[in-house]
């Protein structure tokens, strides 16, 4: 049998509410026993059944808007479906995936689940039989609805083998993905006790503890006391985990199932069997029994299952060993899980594999010494075992009531060698390196929630580095509508920036919903804004832009004959003549927007402030990486070689303000257009420093450039002029350019040579430039591209795209890998759904352990007195659906019901809404959509035409087919039966 990894886990269990809990409880040697809660009976009205059990708290809250489920359907639903779907999302985060990547993926959901109660509770009055009941009761739905809300293709199925049913299904699972079936799989069982019934059958055939406790091998052991649990798995191929670099908690090696068959009774247990399935086990695990440290019994603390349990073990494991085989059984801590036993020793098993430790066995101070256990070989664990360095083994046995056995063999965790740099970053030390932390959640309510209980769990960790943290929040926290981004640096700011978020006050933390993808520009700064040192800060944090930069440097090298990555770390000065600035920032401009688009961040349109095209034409697709850096070398060096003189001003005038006093100056032009009012000069030092006196005696800003020449003016001539005459490869842009040259968007003209030489001496039209590019796309986001803010500033004071956020990866000489992760982080937070691999060090791409989402525990979906149980001999009068209890919601004024009165159409429209999804009127607004928000589907969606037609008689019968396209939102179905209306009307 191939090995299978144990990734992820989720589980509630009696006093144990999520993993942590669950492993707390077994090292203290607590227990989850206490007193029958009134929601399932009055004990007192039972005399023959324990007035004790293993009762989870909360099994009657169920988070139904987060799952698209209607408060009606929600209330029909039996419990055991509603504690699995929660647990099912909170195990496979706790894979390191986030839940809704693996939709429309061939995963495999194999459910343990045991006997019928729900549906004998809720259908025994056939006079309220709803559909809603039907499916909700159905055992067989356990697993169907984990695969339908999560979207799941691969098999999906149930098992009921009594008490081994979680067991076989992790068999089953282990099964379905060695051939192939589904490449990974959710596993487990789950288990309400919600009648006295099981727990009388047990008491007649004197299994039923007095006390409700289980006492496994303990020489008190008197029977069975009965418990809820759920706990599921994800379970993956070793090899496919090792290759995805998931955590593994432990691996199953092996497992088997096999029957009693003819045995003393169908409800008997039988030695030879149980010793049969050991065999069967361990031979397709490849081991042999001395080898394996301990075994997680069935255990149940009954005389008989007891003693032919330990025969079986003996005969199995009392073989020639260093030391004894350990066992215990978790139901002395928890009681019998029934449909959950197996999943609940498994996850046991696999936690104390994890954490090298074997919690001990609850009552094994008082072994019984009718089981020989010594002479058998085993000892029962009356305090923890240390497991020793490498590989352990250990078994989990489980057996069913009707005699189908289940034993699972597990080991440790594969050793991994951590990769050289591995949680270092390799150059940088794990604590400096900038991460983005992202958590999300399906209302502004559950994002502050969940900022919260995040919080704490980092708060709970050793303070560090936080980029290993943010890489996993990045892979399992972002799946939800309502997001929340924050770039850190380490734990301690990460806790600061989660408290200050999820704090009534923040803004931030109420996590706007995007409803679309941004719509992203990048704008390419030109000359001028090159200084000694630019990016370093961004060099030393990012390894994207680090090899985008090396990129950009050996295409110039090939040209320019000399390094500008280290011309531009190193801060030299020449930084600043044309010769180099000019390839010195059109690699940066190269390098930034490479490492955003790797990013997953790609531009809807381009555009370029005069150097700033020659990136622009790279990224839009016009020019190629070597043919652009062969024309920015020839560009600089031409410049370069022009007389020193000349030089430029910024001006806060418009050109005919300027008109006057340019027509005054020889040789002075406008170089560049960026605003109404935001014009740059060009020309000679002096005429320039008269201008600018001039201006500023009228109160005009004028601010000197600095450059070196006087760019775009008549003195480029005999630089355009050798530029004329290169031959340009160059192709149509693919990706939108608004040109400075022209002012415009180009469609499919050609950035050739003519157009390089133009844009050399010709002014640049970055304000109707920018015009053409908002009206062509509208961007909801730009993006300057350079080593200073230059182009963001014009933007903004041009005003030409107000509604746009304004962005900039790397803005002045402080910038770092902050900046960057904020710009990262802003477009998340816009709808963006990054590359986040791209953000960070191999070493840090290492999943981290988050704590789980935190559900709504605000509706409860439990009726405390329709399901209260009576006591014989009266006969149980009839069971209704039970009735949801749903907090109120605030909304929008005019959302009731009450406020259509106006609106008779779509007040019964709000009417039939709420009677058949079982919504309080408050709760359905106009706006609110049939499938993503009121969780409707096609046998509500029938009953909702019946609905509207008894309400709305005129309209006569209305198919489904013609209302289909109008089920988008309440309104919009409102508005189609208005328009039916006035057609029938007239």
């Amino acid at each position: 049998m191939g090995d299978i990894a144990v990734v992820g886990i989720d589980c509630a269990f009696p006093g144990a509410a999520g993993v942590q809990a669950y492993w707390d409880l077994l090292m203290r040697g607590g227990d989850g026993i206490g007193p029958v809660p009134g929601q399932r009976w009055e004990a007192r009205d039972f005399p023959a059944v324990s007035g004790s059990g293993g009762f989870i708290d909360d099994a009657d809250v169920f988070d139904s808007d987060f799952f698209s489920v209607t408060p009606r359907e929600a209330a029909a639903m039996d419990p055991h479906h509603r504690l699995l779907l929660p647990c099912a999302w909170r195990a496979l985060e706790d894979s390191g995936r986030a839940p809704g990547d693996l939709a429309g993926t061939e995963t495999g959901v194999f459910v343990g689940v045991m006997g019928g109660e729900w549906g004998r509770l809720t259908m025994s009055d056939l006079a309220r039989v709803t559909p809603l009941l039907g499916a909700g009761s159905s055992a067989g739905m356990a697993a169907n609805r984990i695969s339908y809300h999560f979207n799941f293709t691969g098999p999906s199925l149930a098992v009921d083998t009594a008490c081994s049913s979680s067991l076989v299904a992790v068999h089953l699972a282990a099964g379905s993905l060695l051939t192939g079936e589904c490449d990974t799989a959710l596993a487990g069982g789950v288990n309400i006790v919600l009648s006295p019934s099981l727990g009388m059958v047990y008491g007649q055939l004197g299994l039923a503890a007095s006390d409700g406790r289980c006492k496994p091998f303990s020489a008190d052991a008197d029977g069975i006391g009965r418990s809820d649990g759920v706990g599921l798995v994800v379970l993956r191929r070793l090899e496919d985990a090792l290759a995805d670099g998931q955590r593994i908690y432990a691996v199953l090696r092996g497992s088997a199932v096999n029957q009693d068959g003819r045995s003393n009774g169908v409800i008997a247990p039988n030695r030879w069997s149980q010793q049969r399935v050991l065999d069967s086990a361990y031979r397709r695990a490849g081991v042999t029994p001395d080898r394996v440290a301990f075994v997680e019994t069935h255990g149940t603390g009954t005389v008989l299952g007891d003693a032919i349990e330990c025969a079986a073990l003996g005969a199995v494991h009392g073989v020639p060993r260093e030391t004894p085989c350990a066992i215990g059984s978790v139901k002395g801590n928890l009681g019998h899980t029934e449909g959950a036993a197996g999943i609940a020793g498994l996850i046991k098993t696999v936690l104390a594999l994890h954490h090298r430790i074997v919690p001990a066995s609850l009552f094994a101070d008082r072994e019984n010494p009718r089981l020989r256990l010594g002479e058998r070989g085993m000892r029962l664990l009356k305090s923890p075992m240390r497991l020793p360095r490498g590989e352990s083994l250990a078994g989990v046995s489980s057996f069913g009531m009707g005699g189908t056995n289940a034993h699972a063999v597990l080991g440790s965790a594969p050793r991994i060698p951590l990769a050289s740099g591995a949680r270092t970053g390799g150059a940088r030390d794990a604590r400096d390196a900038v991460g983005v932390f992202t958590v999300s959640g399906d209302t502004p309510e559950a994002l502050r929630r969940n900022l919260a209980a995040q919080a704490e769990a980092v708060a709970r960790r050793p303070r560090g580095g936080a980029a290993a943290l943010c890489w996993s929040s990045n892979r399992i926290k972002t799946g939800l509508p309502h997001r929340f981004a924050v770039p850190v640096r380490d734990t301690d700011e990460l806790v600061a920036a989660l408290r200050r978020a999820a704090g009534p006050q923040d803004a931030a933390g109420s996590g706007g919903r995007p409803w679309g993808r941004p719509v992203v520009a990048f704008l390419f700064t030109g000359q001028g804004s090159e200084f000694p040192g630019m990016t370093a800060g961004l060099h030393r944090d990012s390894p994207a832009y680090r090899r985008h930069l090396a990129d950009a440097d050996e295409a110039l090298a090939a040209h320019l004959g000399t390094s500008v990555r280290e011309l531009i770390l190193s801060g030299d000065e020449r930084v600043h003549r044309p010769e180099f600035a000019q390839p010195a920032l059109f690699a940066v401009g190269y390098a930034l927007a490479r490492t955003l688009t790797a990013l997953g961040i790609t531009p809807a349109a381009v555009l370029g402030h005069s150097l700033g095209e020659y990136a622009a034409a790279v990224i839009a697709g016009a020019l190629s990486l070597d043919e652009a850096a062969r024309l920015v070398v020839r560009r600089g060096a031409l410049m370069g070689e022009l007389p020193a003189g000349g030089g430029m001003i910024a001006a806060g005038a418009g050109p005919e303000e300027l008109a006057e006093l340019l027509a005054g100056e020889h040789g002075t032009v406008l170089a560049a257009l960026n605003g109404p009012a935001d014009t740059v000069v060009s020309g000679p030092l002096e005429a320039l420093e008269r201008i600018g006196r001039a201006l500023a005696g009228r109160g005009v800003r004028v601010k000197p450039l600095p450059v070196s020449h006087a760019f775009h003016s008549p003195l480029m001539a005999p630089a355009a002029a050798g530029l004329r005459t290169e031959s340009v490869r160059c192709e149509p842009p693919t990706v939108p350019v608004a040109s400075t040259r022209h002012g415009r968007m180009l469609r499919h003209e050609l950035m050739d040579a003519g157009y390089w030489a133009d844009q050399i001496e010709e002014p640049v039209l970055m304000d109707t430039a920018l015009g053409a590019l908002v009206a062509d796309v509208a961007p909801t986001h730009l993006i300057e591209i350079g080593p200073r803010g230059t182009l963001l500033q014009i933007a903004a004071r041009g005003g030409r795209a107000a509604a746009a956020e304004l962005l900039h990866p790397a803005p002045g000489a402080g910038a770092t890998g902050r900046e960057l992760a904020e710009t990262v982080a802003a477009l998340y937070r816009g709808g963006l759904d990054p590359l986040w691999e791209q953000l960070y060090a191999p070493g840090h791409r290492v999943v981290e352990a988050l704590g789980p989402y935190v559900f709504s525990p605000a509706q409860s979906h439990w009726d405390r007195q329709a399901l209260v149980h009576t006591a014989p001999p009266q006969p149980a009068g009839p069971v209704a659906v039970p009735p949801v209890t749903v907090p109120p919601v605030a909304e929008p004024a005019g959302a009731g019901a009450g406020d259509h009165a106006d609106d008779p159409v779509l007040l019964a429209v709000v009417q039939a809404v709420t009677e058949v999804g079982g919504y309080p009127p408050e709760r359905v607004v106009r706006e609110a959509r049939f499938y993503e928000d009121l969780g409707f589907d096609s046998v509500m969606i029938m009953q909702l035409k019946n609905q509207v037609e008894a309400r709305l008689p005129r309209v006569g019968e209305v198919s489904v087919q013609q209302m289909l396209p109008a089920l988008r939102s309440v309104g919009s179905l409102a508005a189609f039966l208005d328009d039916m209306l006035l057609a029938r009307s007239a």
